[in-house]
């Protein structure tokens, strides 16, 4: 079976029995927030929350709820330039109304024992404004990025921070983002994606060889929580990064095994759309039904052809930024497209252009060598396991 993204789907039985997945159209939706967890050494952990930012904005316009994010930013203080910041700054230009940040910290790297006052301090301030938010419940979404090697650090009691998130608001979701996650606190989370980062050997035994990644291609696959949410991420960072140069980065994202609707991914690609409706095109593809190994339908191989065909123009072209093929592992997986053509694309994209790849993958076809980047979600826990509902704009 070739699976759509969890994030996109509702769970249907628990780990060991094996989980079938039902549309988002027909899940019931939940009401209490959860507590999330992305760590890992792999990349994606800020992008996957900016995605969750994101569907529940996009959630909010669509369906005219009271929606608003608080996104507190600790260890990332002036003076160095994050790969979010552009992402970020799209996301305030977009929704002014709807989003908060604060920043805290200094930007340089340090160990626990290189830690100053400044730092406690600094991470003391980030840590009573984020409680102040979760009191004052005001925000549908709270996320504590690099909370996890804040705490790793030592710079704050783990004690205090389990208690207060343990007791959140009922309908509010926190998301704490960064590697080192300490086991008292995955303890109490609802939800645990680990990004791990895939790293190729470079060497032939005893001579060294250069590796053959490409620049701007990155994979995010994976059984846990996180693919296509870092994909929307990366959208934002494009289209950011065109408004801090003064120029129009222009971004596609194509998604494939994703037909019908149900889809608040889709809530997020249009509340893009809407804000900068000259900087973002969307296709869609596939059946609206899951595809089972062995049953795949001649329909299926047209309408992912239909898709690479666009694809593998607008790659070419040059004319995007970004060019986000939203599972197009699983549709390979399933040898609805063959391998070859997407391996040569890539060699000849252009070098400006990034490619972003999602999806699971049993099988990992050859392109896989070409990315720069190949950082695999790994589900530790997940809410749904538990017999929990979904939630629009944060899970699908």
């Amino acid at each position: 079976m070739a699976s759509k993204p969890q994030e996109s789907n509702t769970f249907r039985g628990g780990r060991g029995r094996g989980i079938g997945i039902v549309t988002a159209a027909d899940s019931q939706e939940r009401s209490h927030g959860q507590l999330h967890i992305y760590d890992g050494e792999g990349k994606g952990k800020s992008q996957a929350a900016l995605g969750v930012v994101l569907r529940t904005i996009g959630l909010g316009i669509c369906e005219q709820r009271r929606t608003r994010v608080l996104l507190l930013r600790f260890l990332k203080g002036p003076g160095r330039a994050y790969d979010e910041d552009a992402a970020i700054e799209a996301l305030q230009q977009g929704f002014p109304h709807l989003i908060d940040q604060v920043r805290t910290g200094r930007a340089d790297f340090f160990t626990a024992e290189e830690a100053t006052k400044f730092d406690a301090l600094e991470a003391k301030r980030g840590w009573n404004i984020a409680k102040g938010a979760i009191a004052s419940a005001l925000y549908s979404v709270v996320v504590l990025d690099e909370l996890n090697p804040v705490l790793d650090l030592g710079l704050l009691p783990v004690e205090d921070v389990v208690t207060t998130l343990g007791e959140r608001p009922e309908g509010m979701e926190i998301i704490v983002t960064g590697r080192a996650a300490p086991s008292s606190l995955v303890q109490v989370a609802d939800l645990h994606s680990e990004m791990r980062a895939h790293r190729r050997p470079e060497t032939n035994g005893n001579n060294m060889i250069p590796s053959n990644a490409i620049s701007g291609i990155e994979i995010y696959t994976g059984e846990g929580k996180g693919k296509s949410t870092s994909a929307l991420g990366k959208a934002l960072q494009a289209i950011g990064r065109g408004i801090s140069q003064d120029k129009s980065h222009r971004v596609l994202i194509l998604q494939w095994l994703k037909g019908g609707s149900g889809y608040t991914e889709d809530a997020a690609i249009a509340a893009l759309r809407e804000s900068y409706p000259h900087l973002v095109d969307h296709l869609r593809s596939g059946r609206d039904a899951i595809v089972w190994r062995g049953q795949q339908q001649p329909i299926d191989y047209v309408e992912a052809e239909r898709a690479w065909e666009i694809a593998r123009a607008a790659i070419a072209s040059g004319l995007y930024k970004t060019v986000i093929l939203d599972e197009l592992n699983p549709s390979v997986d399933l040898e609805l497209l063959p391998v070859e053509p997407i391996v040569q694309t890539l060699l000849r994209k252009p070098a400006e252009t990034e490619v972003i790849i999602t999806g699971r993958c049993k099988n990992p076809p050859s392109y896989f060598d070409l990315a720069s980047v190949h950082s695999e979600m790994v589900c530790h826990k997940h809410y749904a396991e538990q017999g929990i509902d979904l939630k629009r704009g944060v899970d699908y």
